[in-house]
């Protein structure tokens, strides 16, 4: 998929994040597409490839389980704030979809436990968002995005990435 994008020039000479949904990681290149780094994630609950219609305008605690689903595509991502004030990089403001150091959440959810396993069976807890550790994030994701905004690819899971993403041209 890096390949890909720097010899489709997909990625506009920006840098890009991959996500792999299926393996729960995060991978990190700079504009040319040399690796800067990886990391475990946490995603969203439900797989899919999809987010429900106007899930961004729902209240968190209104999003069933089987709606928390982090979809696959490219988009056109930026750092930015949450509603609390913290550093996120928004990958799609629409739906609320983001990428972000991991959130305590509840002590049920073991969140810094799930990003720790070497399974990635355990890493869907998340309501959609793309949650890593906040030393990762701080080393990688926001000196990539510090400057200019970046490409962030969500490899689908019910679907072939070729299928995706294989047919772009760099004009669209």
């Amino acid at each position: 998929m890096a390949q890909w994008a720097t010899d489709s020039h997909d990625n506009g000479s920006l840098p890009f994040v991959i996500v792999d949904k299926v393996n729960a990681r995060v991978f990190v290149f700079d504009a040319i597409g040399h690796l800067q780094g990886s990391s475990p994630a946490l995603l969203g609950m439900a797989k899919g490839d999809h987010s429900p219609a106007g899930i961004g305008n729902e209240k968190v605690a209104a999003i069933s389980p089987a709606e928390r689903i982090t979809p696959a595509g490219r988009f056109v991502a930026s750092q930015g704030r949450s509603l609390h004030g913290e550093q996120i990089l928004w990958i799609d403001y629409a739906t609320a979809l983001a990428l972000h150091p991991v959130v305590p959440g509840t002590r049920l959810e073991r969140r810094a436990q799930r990003l720790a396993s070497p399974s990635s069976e355990d890493n869907r807890i998340s309501f959609g968002c793309i949650n890593v550790p906040a030393r990762f994030y701080g080393s990688f994701i926001a000196p990539a995005f510090e400057h200019s905004s970046g490409i962030i690819y969500i490899l689908p899971e019910r679907s072939a990435a070729r299928d995706m993403f294989g047919t772009r041209t760099h004009s669209q």
